[in-house]
């Protein structure tokens, strides 16, 4: 990709569309950046941004902004879809993703880690792992900090840990991590891609570029990922928490475990891991043999592992009020991370969910809870839906309370109804834009209320 003396228009203004185009103008380019909301209603502070030479144009985003245009940068909130970069592909005008651009100024190895869920506990995870071989190992992506400044800034002889989501994949070409993990696919962003098989295809773009020289981490118990060896061009990597494999990471005995061209390495034993409940010991495998196979010393893998303490807004614990532990679980966006969550308790949960409906199928979460929640509490706009849901399942009414788009409410009432055994679980199964600007906002207001209740 060239930049000097190149014109760029980037499209979005977001994390990644913000730093995409004050790199592009740190190399050399003219750069106008685009987003289709009007000022006023960005929530960023672009004053760097303009202040770096940028030019800014907001509202209506007319098929002249791309006139000598000769590179196009789409942020990852924004679909391929919309006229302007369906204009583009007209024009037959380079179009591609803020983490590509990334990949092509990076001096070092990319190790991309996708899924629906686990993301991002296994990066920051790996990102430690990988630390204690490269002091400047960079760690970027989706997981809030922008990839191209994470390449930029960790140099050579360093390795870049990038948290991949489908959305940046949509409008990424050539994009080749060295190692590219991905750890499931389950129901997610049907909105946005249409149907299953299309975010399937998002995901698998990441390791489509892939040669004989790189490696591909998948997930063994998970059915369309292991599927994913039938295309992988890389060597394969496989890990399993359910089955001990001929080769890969897995646990045995108790144990995590890796097994690789004859050699054979205990890790530690799950118990000794920080984070709860099954999908972390996956998430633990899935970074481990990623960090092995990117030539983390295997000493340094087992120090990190028994000291990780896991990532905000995932079963993070919050507070114990009266004896009831509360935990916050706000990045459970989907059914499927909410179930995770739910496995990771046996039983006597309070769980607050709800939110922004994402309209996926509930009948194996109601399943659940219906198993494992002693009361549960609703908000938002899928409050109806998932009560009724609820319902159908068999779970019982007097036992369903509704909190309105009110998070203090929902607190409130997870306070006067429970009590020891009992945990206070937040797991949405959805996203929070009907209440919150994102799962962080609304993960920091749960804690910030339960603290309260502290005095």
């Amino acid at each position: 990709m060239e930049f000097l003396n190149k014109k760029f228009l980037v499209v979005g203004a977001g994390i990644s569309g913000n730093a995409a185009a004050k790199m592009a103008k740190r190399l050399g380019a003219e750069v106008v950046l685009s987003d289709s909301k009007a000022e006023a209603d960005i929530k960023w502070d672009l004053s760097d941004v303009k202040a770096a030479g940028v030019s800014v144009v907001f509202g209506k985003q007319d098929a002249s902004l791309l006139d000598g245009v000769d590179q196009v940068i789409v942020s990852p909130a924004v679909p391929v879809r919309i006229p302007l970069i369906q204009e583009a592909y007209k024009r037959n005008i380079p179009v591609t993703s803020e983490v590509e651009m990334a990949w092509e100024l990076a001096k070092s190895p990319i190790l991309a880690v996708t899924g629906t869920n686990g993301k991002t506990t296994t990066v920051t995870l790996l990102g430690q792992l990988m630390k204690t071989r490269f002091e400047n190992a960079g760690v970027g992506g989706n997981i809030g900090t922008p990839l191209c400044e994470e390449a930029v800034n960790a140099g050579e002889n360093s390795v870049v840990v990038a948290e991949i989501s489908s959305y940046q994949m949509e409008a990424s070409k050539n994009f080749n991590p060295h190692v590219a993990v991905v750890l499931n696919v389950t129901p997610d962003h049907v909105v946005r891609h249409g149907n299953l098989d299309v975010y399937q295809q998002m995901k698998e773009k990441m390791f489509a570029n892939q040669s004989p020289d790189d490696y591909l981490v998948l997930n063994y118990d998970n059915d369309k990922t292991r599927g994913m060896a039938e295309r992988a061009k890389g060597k394969v990597f496989f890990f399993s928490r359910l089955e001990e494999l001929e080769e890969g990471a897995f646990v045995k005995d108790g144990w995590l475990t890796i097994l690789w061209q004859g050699q054979i390495c205990r890790l530690c034993k799950t118990d000794e891991l920080k984070i709860k409940g099954g999908h972390n010991v996956e998430n633990a495998l899935a970074a481990a043999g990623a960090a092995f196979l990117a030539g983390a010393r295997i000493p340094k893998i087992v120090e990190v592992l028994k000291s990780f303490a896991g990532v905000e807004h995932r079963i993070e614990p919050v507070a114990t009020v009266n004896g009831v532990p509360y935990y916050n679980d706000s990045k459970a966006t989907n059914t499927d991370s909410a179930i995770k969550a739910l496995e990771s308790f046996p039983d006597h949960i309070v769980l607050i969910a709800g939110g922004d409906d994402k309209m996926t199928d509930l009948a194996d979460f109601m399943a659940l809870v219906k198993e494992r929640v002693d009361e549960l509490i609703l908000v938002g706009d899928a409050a109806a839906r998932f009560k009724e849901n609820a319902l159908a399942a068999g779970y019982p009414a007097e036992h369903i309370h509704e909190a309105g788009y009110s998070m203090e409410k929902a607190v409130e009432i997870a306070h006067n109804i429970s009590g020891i055994p009992q945990k206070v679980l937040l797991s949405p199964a959805c996203a929070s834009f009907d209440m919150y600007e994102g799962f962080e906002a609304r993960g920091r207001d749960f804690k910030r209320l339960v603290k309260a209740l502290l005095g």
